[in-house]
């Protein structure tokens, strides 16, 4: 997988800087707000998706990182990483 999660804020800082340029007018700025909630929308997906992985790595009570999250060490009861459980 090509893209991460720096990625991904990478871009939505992007949009939210195209978002603030006041020379956008009329067309163009309705073209970049459609464009900023398709974004919006698709950003959502991916955080759920990564959601949902950080809860099985928790449940499995270790953090092995995958294409998109960093490779992680033991994870204690409470959700942390454990000291000195590193690889």
């Amino acid at each position: 997988m090509k893209n991460k999660i720096d990625d991904l804020r990478n871009h939505l800082f992007a949009q939210l800087e195209r978002l603030g340029d006041e020379d956008l007018k009329g067309d163009a700025l309705k073209e970049e707000i459609q464009r900023a909630r398709a974004v919006s929308d698709v950003s959502a997906q991916i955080v759920d998706s990564a959601r949902a992985e950080n809860e099985r790595l928790k449940l499995l009570r270790r953090a092995p990182g995958s294409d998109f999250m960093p490779t992680g060490e033991l994870i204690n009861g409470d959700g942390l990483p454990a000291l000195g459980g590193g690889k």
